[in-house]
């Protein structure tokens, strides 16, 4: 945030009219037509660059103007400090047309980056990337006079790979990778002069070179990089750092042609031998003697990186520089395989050290990237690796956001990678699930790509139960991290005689120890699978309200679509009944949060419509739990949209269209428990309390029991007589009190249609269980999904219209 003072600043600067503005730069031209531009312009200058830069729509300047801004930014006269103000209005007013910089014959380094910066900022319409790209490289390879450094030009060069890669021909990019290998290898390790100042304590010794140290305060004895440390550093020294920060995007624009396997009939331990000991690196093409170097380096880092830091920073500092440092010998190894051999043993023995320690868990991530790459070609176990990562850090860690993005994206970048070599990614899911829980919504977008390659038959029905508690798992992960934050004299474990009242005392209670065990459990473990988690559902109901449980909860219903898509791709007919009859079962046991439970009850119904359509051989084979489901009249009023589903599922396929093995028995079995459902919540009684039952539910259910009804026409007088009675359901007074005026009149249209349509059961017959050459139509498929057509058609043929003559 700005300060009040830097607020004001800006605002003033975004009031500024065009006239203002226009008179403004007209007393910085006069300025800076002096004989020399001075602090006074150096400040309007400062204040121009303020006010162009502080508004998001672009300022306009007049053309000469511009010119003049141009010119004193090349004049040799001009102050550094206006020079760089002049290039920084003219990034700002990019893209300009009324540029006229060129960068083909500046010599001074400083110069061409300032105006290298202005030139890139134009978005390259003419060619400026590539202008610029030409003239620092041929800067770059040739000596550089007095008093000028590459310092500059690095920056400029990164920029413009960056942008444009192919602006950098073959001869340039070797040129450059021999530069930076020398840059990175051959920097001093003599910190830099610093001159006297002049002063009485002055002495000549101030101008001895100290040699720099290791972060532990030991002298160097090898050579510099970037965690070397002194006071003062080197044009060289700055050049090394400069080129190690740009290392990993030029060898992977410029690493040269694919890696050289080697000879498969070669013994791997000759092939070691033979690649440590092969030419002289200066021998060598520019791009290998650039690996060779570059690896030299990150093999420096990675032991400097065990040393123990005196400062915080530079422990950082050697976190970040070992993360890098392990990236790029991974880019060396893919570009050249014999690099692989001495790469292997070398990070399995970081490994080791560094996997105990939280602080380094970054670090493991490019590990295990190297190992993944690599553990092929050099015939190396590296289960143990990747059990350590997925196994610990996530269960540590889960709480740091940085890390589980860089996780997660890590997993999601070698999904493929790992379902096809290793078991352990997806045995991990519960692991990984904990990054969701704590860290949503902003990894959805990743787990939604991750979640179809944690999917197979093994896992389907875990996820399933872990994706419909998976809020209840944010609440747990809350409470184990307070519970570790307690002092230690308050984490014994609580008295099992005594039943907690608090989160925190039931997470050490053995009551809800094997629950929340559960819910933590760091791998899958289908067979542990609690048979209830209500008692601890209903104990962190006291959570349900923290803002991390309810952004989790919004989550689930997107991750809930995908799974079922998914699944609806490869599943059996085993895996469809498993699920449906989950469905029908954990529909009543989800966390108490209203808005939670209304989106999940919505996903669940419309996906078991789709699983039922995909399997309607699946309502004869689950009629025992169907019937069950559908004949309890509170799942009405606490699950309808799912209830409403599975009853319309029952009309439409509990068919021997369906399934050969549906018998009358079966159709005679759905119809009376649906039968006696619809009964009770239609017969409302004086006195006793109206339940509120959706119109939807009674028009599906009339609707259903006329379907049967048609496929056994022994029940169609018990369905019509029932019919017929709905006129008295609907004026009876204590129905109207409950419905309004259009629902109850949308019950009797269709108890009406229903009941007309019966008394022509061949017609009935047609259109509830027409034959399958006939049930794929257009018309069938919008008979079958709302009936409106069929029953109005009906409707029509027995009651004609007010003046007609039946016939």
């Amino acid at each position: 945030m700005f300060s009040a003072a830097a607020e004001s600043f800006l605002r003033q600067a975004r009031e500024i009219h065009e006239e203002e503005l226009r008179r403004f730069a007209g007393r910085v031209s006069a300025l800076l037509q002096g004989p020399e531009p001075g602090a006074e312009a150096a400040e309007g200058l400062r204040r121009l660059h303020l006010t162009v830069a502080a508004t998001k729509y672009p300022r306009r300047l007049d053309g000469k103007f511009v010119e003049l801004l141009q010119t004193v930014l090349c004049s040799p006269k001009s102050p550094e400090q206006v020079q760089v103000l002049c290039a920084a209005i003219l990034r700002e007013m990019s893209p300009c047309n009324d540029l006229i910089l060129r960068c083909d014959e500046i010599q001074d380094t400083k110069l061409l980056s300032l105006v290298s910066s202005v030139l890139l900022a134009q978005g390259n319409k003419k060619g400026e990337v590539a202008a610029v790209g030409q003239r620092v490289v041929k800067v770059l390879e040739r000596r550089l006079p007095e008093g000028q450094s590459a310092l500059f030009l690095l920056p400029v060069l990164a920029n413009v790979i960056s942008l444009s890669p192919e602006s950098l021909t073959e001869e340039q990019t070797d040129a450059v990778s021999r530069k930076l290998a020398d840059w990175l290898r051959y920097a001093s390790t003599q910190q830099g002069v610093v001159q006297p100042s002049g002063g009485f304590f002055s002495s000549p010794r101030t101008k001895q070179p100290a040699p720099v140290t290791e972060v532990d305060g030991a002298i160097a004895t090898d050579f510099f990089t970037v965690l070397s440390v002194g006071q003062h550093y080197t044009q060289d020294q700055w050049l090394n750092v400069q080129a190690f920060s740009m290392l990993r995007n030029w060898l992977l624009l410029y690493g040269g042609q694919e890696g050289k396997a080697p000879n498969p009939g070669m013994d791997r331990s000759v092939t070691s031998v033979v690649s440590t000991t092969s030419t002289p690196s200066r021998l060598l093409p520019p791009k290998e003697h650039l690996r060779e170097k570059a690896f030299e380096y990150c093999q420096r880092l990675v032991e400097q990186s065990t040393r123990r830091p005196l400062k915080k920073d530079d422990g950082d500092l050697q976190r970040a520089c070992l993360i890098e440092a392990v990236t790029i010998m991974d880019i060396i190894c893919k570009q050249d395989s014999s690099y692989v051999y001495r790469a292997v043993s070398f990070l399995k023995t970081l490994h080791g050290r560094i996997c105990g320690d939280a602080t380094y868990a970054r670090a493991l991530l490019p590990i295990a990237q190297f190992f993944l790459n690599h553990s092929k070609l050099a015939a190396v176990d590296s289960d143990a690796i990747y059990k350590h990562l997925f196994t610990d850090i996530p269960a540590q860690l889960f709480h740091n956001p940085s890390l589980a993005f860089e996780f997660v994206q890590f997993c999601k970048d070698n999904s493929q990678l790992f379902t096809d070599t290793s078991t352990i990614f997806r045995q991990s899911f519960p692991n990984l699930f904990k990054f969701l829980a704590w860290n949503s919504p902003p990894l959805i977008s990743e787990f939604v790509d991750l979640l179809p390659f944690l999917l197979d038959a093994g896992t389907a029905i875990e996820i399933f139960h872990l994706l419909l508690d998976l809020p209840c798992l944010t609440a747990a992960l809350d409470i184990q991290l307070r519970a570790a934050a307690l002092p230690t004299s308050e984490k014994a474990t609580s008295d099992p005689a005594v039943k907690p009242t608090t989160c925190l005392e039931a997470f050490r209670h053995p009551l809800y120890k094997s629950t929340f065990q559960h819910l933590l459990r760091t791998k899958s473990a289908p067979e542990d699978t609690p048979e209830s988690l209500i008692p601890l559902r209903q104990l962190l109901g006291s959570l349900a309200g923290n803002p991390r449980v309810v952004q989790c909860a919004e989550t689930v219903p997107v991750l809930l679509e995908l799974f079922f898509r998914v699944v609806a791709e490869s599943a059996d007919g085993s895996l469809i009944n498993q699920l449906v009859v989950l469905l029908l079962q954990r529909s009543d046991q989800l966390y108490e949060i209203p808005v939670f439970k209304d989106d999940v009850y919505r996903v669940l119904s419309s996906q078991l419509a789709m699983l039922c359509k995909l399997r309607p051989a699946l309502v004869v084979e689950l009629s025992t739990e169907i019937l069950e489901f559908s004949g309890a009249v509170s799942n009405i009023q606490s699950k309808e949209p799912i209830f409403t589903h599975m009853v319309w599922a029952v009309g439409e396929y509990l068919s021997v269209s369906y399934d050969k093995r549906c018998t009358v028995e079966q159709i005679t079995w759905f119809f009376e428990t649906l039968e006696a459902v619809l009964f009770e919540i239609t017969q409302f009684r004086p006195l006793a309390s109206t339940p509120s039952c959706a119109p939807r539910a009674i028009s599906v259910l009339m609707a259903t029991l006329t379907k049967l009804a048609a496929r056994s026409q022994d029940l169609i007088p018990r369905v019509s007589m029932f019919l017929s009675k709905m006129r008295t359901f609907v004026q009876s007074p204590a129905v109207t009190s409950v419905y309004c005026e259009e629902d109850l009149e949308e019950i009797l249209i269709r108890a009406t249609e229903l009941m007309n349509l019966l008394k022509m059961p061949s017609v009935a017959q047609f259109v509830f269980n027409p034959p399958m050459d006939v049930a794929s139509t257009r018309l069938q498929r919008e008979m079958n999904d709302s009936l409106p057509l069929a029953l109005r058609m009906v409707t029509h043929l027995l009651e004609p219209a007010p003046g007609c003559t039946p016939v």
